[in-house]
């Protein structure tokens, strides 16, 4: 499902305008993104936690040349699911 998919699907669930339904998505995509940037957690009983983990660096190496590189640290936002989402994926 794509983002267009995802907005008829909200429009025809809450029985309001396609418009209406993409700006809603736009704003809880835009609070969340925000929520992260500020380093918070945005939990969503039963569906899930999103988060932002810190990775450190780390040594690869380059895949085309064998070369060792440096990877720096960076910051990761993750999705934990929570158990109802997993129940109805896996029930």
């Amino acid at each position: 499902m794509n983002k267009s998919e995802l907005i008829d699907a909200i429009a025809a669930s809450a029985d309001i305008p396609k418009a209406q339904a993409g700006r809603a998505l736009d704003a809880v995509i835009e609070t969340v993104t925000g929520a992260l940037q500020q380093n918070d957690q945005v939990v969503l009983v039963g569906f899930g936690t999103f988060a932002v983990k810190d990775r450190a660096a780390r040594s690869g190496r380059n895949p085309q040349t064998g070369q060792p590189i440096e990877i720096p640290a960076a910051r990761i936002p993750t999705f934990k699911p929570g158990k109802a989402l997993k129940d109805a994926v896996n029930g």
